[in-house]
This record gives structure tokens, C-alpha cells and sequence, in this order.
């Protein structure tokens, strides 16, 4: 599904949130393989689980298609610093939800564009009859944690040991919920 542009301006940065294009996807590619280097707080190392440019462009189109999709980009100067992504599921007895995964550059964390581009989701969600939006969250990523139980999310479960980081140590991803019903 596409949405309309909207502005931001926050602690002196200028960015948009908008519908992912099919024009943006050799830098939707470049800049998972960027963001995946940059954290441990997702699931994949650096290069892992690559999508090229055509990969992207796929997405795109599915989700432009998709009435329980959305694909969101976060854009400072035309460049592309963020996206985050709704997935719904074709089943019947799930289509009343969608599943929700975030990414920024690490330079831009701290201006609100993560809790915009959930924000956009949700009032995106809530406005097209979807009623349940999940996602997964890293233990130790206790920023992200807070901000979902502040725009209603709740934890529904605890994968136990589920990830292994470069430590060499085990940890439990968090499942959360927001059921708007």
C-alpha cells in the first residue's frame, strides 16, 4: 500500500517519511548491508541474507500491491537513512495482522525517526481495519523496548537464548504485541 509524504523536523534534522519507490532500491540495498554492520540489535551480520537491487524492487511492487503491506523509507536530503517495513500474512486466520521491522542509520538515531516510522505504521494500520501489529525486539535494546510499551505495545513472550552475538553469549528476543481491537 502507498501513503502520503509527510515532514518532520526534529532537534534541527529535516526528514520525510514516505512509500517506498521502486527507485529506491539499490540504495534500500546498500543501506541494509550498511545498518546491518552498525548493530547487533537485528538479526542478520553484515551481508547476511543479501537483497539486491531487483530483490527490492520486488518488495516494492508486492508491497504497493499488498493491501496489509507497507514499506516506508525515512529520507534526510533525498538520501535514504531508514525504513521499516509491515508484513501481512495471506492466511485467513491472520489477516487481521502485520509484522513490523524497523532499521536506521546509526548517525541519525536520536532524531525520532524510528518512533515516526512506527507512528506511520500504526495510524496506518489502525486506519485499514488491521488490528494487531507485532514485532521482535532484542533483550539488551532497551530504548526500542520502551518506546514500543509507549505507543501501546505489550510483551507477549520471551524466545529464550535465542540469539548469539559476537560475545559469544546467548539472549532472549522480546515478542510484543499492540492489539488495537
Amino acid at each position: 500500500m502507498i501513503v502520503s509524504k509527510k515532514e518532520f523536523h526534529v532537534k534541527g534534522l529535516d526528514y520525510t517519511i514516505r512509500s517506498a519507490m521502486d527507485k529506491d532500491a539499490k540504495e534500500l540495498s546498500d543501506l541494509r548491508v550498511q545498518i546491518d554492520g552498525e548493530t547487533e540489535n537485528l538479526d542478520r551480520e553484515k551481508g547476511e541474507a543479501f537483497i539486491d537491487a531487483s530483490g527490492f524492487e520486488q518488495i516494492i511492487q508486492t508491497d504497493h500491491e499488498n493491501k496489509t503491506n507497507l514499506f516506508l523509507v525515512a529520507a534526510v536530503d533525498d538520501r535514504i537513512v531508514g525504513f521499516s517495513r509491515c508484513e501481512g500474512n495471506p492466511l485467513t486466520r491472520f489477516s487481521h495482522k502485520v509484522e513490523f521491522g524497523i532499521c536506521i542509520l546509526k548517525e541519525f538515531w536520536g532524531y525520532g525517526i524510528g518512533k515516526n516510522l512506527l507512528k506511520e505504521s500504526i495510524a496506518w494500520a489502525d486506519s485499514n481495519e488491521i488490528k494487531k501489529i507485532t514485532l521482535n525486539v532484542l533483550e539488551t535494546n532497551e530504548n526500542a523496548i520502551h518506546l514500543y510499551e509507549k505507543l501501546g505495545f505489550e510483551i507477549e513472550g520471551v524466545l529464550k537464548n535465542d540469539k548469539i552475538l559476537s560475545d559469544g553469549k546467548y539472549y532472549n528476543t522480546i515478542m510484543m504485541g499492540r492489539f488495537n481491537g
